[in-house]
Formats: C-alpha cells, sequence, structure tokens
C-alpha cells in the first residue's frame, strides 16, 4: 500500500466524525455518538458493490493501519481520563461514594454475567464474568453537561455522581486487568472453576507486581514533573514527556505483566494528573491531539468493523443482546439508586444517581473491544454496546431534566 491511500478514509472519518459529533452535540447527547455513526455510515458504504470503493476505504492493508491508529486513540483517551480523575472528589462524599460505586458495579456485572450465564451456559464462567464486566463501565459526562445546566453539579446529588465515577472507573480497570490477564494465560476457558490453578496465582501476582511499580515509579515521576513545571511553565515539552509516560505505562503493563495496555495508560494518568499545577493544560494538549486526530479514528473504526455484525445476528443472540441492554441500563439505576437510598439520600435524588451514573460511553466500548480481542466476547455484542450507549445518552438527560423540573413545579405550586 502506498502511504497516500491511507489519506481517503482518514478525510472521509473526519469530516463525518466531525459533522455527525457537532449535530450530536445540538441535541444534547455526547459527541462521541456522532462518531460512531459515522463509522456505521462509513461501513454502510461496503454494501456498494463498486470494487475501487471497496479497496480504497475496506482493503486490508488500509484497515490494518486504521487499527494502529485506533489503538493508539484508545490509549490516549484511557490517559485522558486518567489526568482528569480527581481523587480529592473522594473526600467530599466519603462513605457515601464508595457503596454507591460497590453497589453499582457488582450489580450491573451480576446481571451482565447472569443473563450470559443462563443464554452461553454456567460453565463459560471467564466468559460470563467479561460480559458482566463490560456492563461495569460508566461514564458521567451527559450527566455533568446536564447537572452544570441545571445549576445541580454542586449539589450533593452532582458531587456523589461525580466522586462515585472516579471509583468506579478505577474498579472498573482493575475488573478488566484480572479478567484480559487470565484470558492471555490460557486459563478460566475451561469448564466450572477450573482456572483457579497455580498459574493463576501467578497472574494475580504479576497484576500487584504491576500496579506496585506503576505506582513506585509514578511517584517518583510525580516529582520530576513538579521539578519541570516549575521551571519552565506551559512548555510543550511538558505533555510531550508525560505522553512518552503513557506509552511507556502502556506498553510495559501488556509486554511485562500480562495487564491491559489501557490500564498503564489509565493508570499513568492519575499518577501524573489530580493535583499538578500544570495538569489542565497538560489533558488539554493531549485531549486536543487525542479528539482531533486518533479518537475519531477509534470511534469510527468501531463502527466500521462491526457494522456487518448488524447483519449476522441470529434469532438467538438477538434475544440475549435485547436482554443485555434491558440488564444494562436496570444494573446501574438499581445499584446506584438502591444503595444512594441506603445512604439516606431521598427517593428522588437516589433516582437521579442511578440515572447519573447509567449513562455509558468510550470506557464501555473499550472494554468491549478488549474482550473480543481476547476471544472472551462474541463480536456480535458490539451493536447492542452500541445500543446501550445510545438510549442511556438519550434517557438520562431527559429524565434529570424531567426529575428537576418536577421538584421545581412542585415547590413553585406549595409556595403559591
Amino acid at each position: 500500500m502506498q502511504a497516500f491511500e491511507i489519506l481517503l478514509p482518514l478525510a472521509l472519518i473526519f469530516c463525518l466524525a466531525k459533522l455527525l459529533g457537532l449535530g450530536a452535540n445540538r441535541i444534547g447527547i455526547p459527541a462521541v455518538i456522532g462518531m460512531l455513526v459515522a463509522g456505521i455510515l462509513i461501513g454502510l458504504l461496503s454494501y456498494i458493490p463498486w470494487e475501487p470503493l471497496h479497496e480504497a476505504i475496506f482493503g486490508a492493508e488500509v484497515q490494518e493501519v486504521l487499527g494502529v491508529m485506533s489503538k493508539i486513540g484508545v490509549v490516549l483517551i484511557m490517559f485522558s481520563a486518567g489526568l482528569g480523575t480527581d481523587l480529592s472528589k473522594l473526600r467530599s462524599t466519603g462513605v457515601a461514594a464508595v457503596v454507591i460505586t460497590t453497589f453499582g458495579v457488582i450489580v450491573p456485572m451480576l446481571f451482565g454475567w447472569l443473563i450470559a450465564s443462563l443464554f452461553f451456559g454456567f460453565e463459560n464462567v471467564l466468559s460470563n464474568l467479561f460480559y458482566g464486566a463490560i456492563l461495569t463501565a460508566t461514564s458521567v459526562s451527559v450527566t455533568v453537561a446536564v447537572l452544570k445546566e441545571l445549576n445541580k453539579l454542586d449539589s450533593m446529588v452532582g458531587t456523589a455522581i461525580v466522586a462515585a465515577a472516579v471509583i468506579d472507573d478505577v474498579i472498573g480497570i482493575i475488573i478488566l486487568s484480572v479478567l484480559t490477564s487470565f484470558s492471555s494465560t490460557g486459563e478460566g476457558t475451561q469448564a466450572g472453576w477450573s482456572w483457579f490453578q497455580p498459574n493463576s496465582a501467578m497472574v494475580v501476582i504479576k497484576i500487584v507486581l504491576f500496579f506496585l511499580a506503576a505506582i513506585l515509579l509514578g511517584v517518583g515521576l510525580r516529582k520530576l514533573f513538579d521539578h519541570l513545571e516549575r521551571k519552565a511553565p506551559h512548555n510543550r515539552r511538558v505533555p510531550i514527556l508525560m505522553l512518552a509516560v503513557c506509552f511507556l505505562y502502556a506498553y510495559c503493563a501488556e509486554k511485562l505483566f500480562g495487564v491491559a495496555d489501557v490500564t498503564g495508560a489509565y493508570l499513568a494518568g492519575i499518577m501524573l494528573g489530580g493535583t499538578l499545577s500544570e495538569t489542565p493544560y497538560v489533558e488539554n494538549k493531549v485531549d486536543t491531539m487525542g479528539y482531533l486526530f486518533f479518537s475519531p479514528i477509534f470511534f469510527a473504526d468501531i463502527g466500521i468493523a462491526n457494522i456487518d455484525y448488524f447483519s449476522e445476528i441470529d434469532m438467538g443472540f438477538l434475544l440475549f443482546g435485547l436482554c443485555y441492554v434491558v440488564v444494562a441500563l436496570l444494573g446501574k439505576l438499581l445499584g446506584c439508586g438502591l444503595s444512594a437510598r441506603l445512604c439516606k439520600f431521598n427517593t428522588s435524588d437516589s433516582f437521579r444517581i442511578g440515572l447519573g451514573m447509567m449513562v455509558r460511553a468510550e470506557v464501555m466500548l473499550i472494554c468491549a473491544e478488549k474482550g473480543v480481542s481476547s476471544g472472551l466476547v462474541q463480536p456480535a455484542v458490539f451493536p447492542f454496546v452500541i445500543l446501550i450507549i445510545l438510549i442511556s445518552s438519550i434517557l438520562t438527560p431527559l429524565l434529570l431534566k424531567w426529575s428537576y423540573g418536577r421538584e421545581q413545579k412542585k415547590r413553585a405550586a406549595s409556595a403559591a
């Protein structure tokens, strides 16, 4: 393949992703949904019987290059998520955020495991657990935007949602690391619980060693970057060197410890973000590079690569997929909502917290992609993952605004 041949699909991806991303923002849903739809629309072009078009956009070498760029996009998304993780938020809600997150992870994972077990057999333990793990992901960007619009972001509900989302991301990444590490050893694919063997203990040890090494190294790097930032504030060398650390963490995580590369990128972001004086500047640079170039390729590539699965889903998997969508929405709503009620939030606020945690986006896609690449999850799950993202991203803003609007009307009526 000649180097210039990648330019046409890139131009198509960027044009459609930007236009549909802007359109999605206009109607109050995340731009990433527009990017996903862009990928699906480009994938539909494969049904046009014109060979030059197929070769230009869907050729094997073109798709391979897009796949590499997509992988970089995933790593940058998770690094940016880590940089934006404010661990100090946990102090403001304390025990409540931990309880909400714990139930918000356990309940969806249990629902996902149960549905997968009922459809695919209880003996496929690790695979069924991964279906559950995909449902643990949350993305509160939509919720934050709505709460900010309603001036409720600094309320107890807003603070609880943001703090719980921080813990949710960390727990979700750990679960992803554990399951992908077991799958990479070949353990866990046998019937029953036979994957609890001596080799499995080695997997756990490697995961623990990775987190210890990453945190210890991160403490030293944090001090180094503090020094660099004081010496040369707002200098491009800082984000460039931070990107180098991100890629190093991602590489070592997968290559040396058998942990998902996205885990390494996310942990690098946490270690280098949060309280550093230059974090907003660095995060802005990473987001600019990621969302300007690599991230649209990742989201579009998901749509392009999985368009065929819409037509290949059989009746059995269709029934599973629809049940999977339902439990994905109910798992977060019930898990987070009921646990918020246990933490003394009133019924309305508990419902809002459940709604706020229900939204899924890029992290769910990344978890699904990891499950498919590890052979634990069927690729046909992607259309239903996209459906979960679409439904949750549309329902949450509508129901949150309705809930707060109804409360405001009641107050106005009682004051009259």
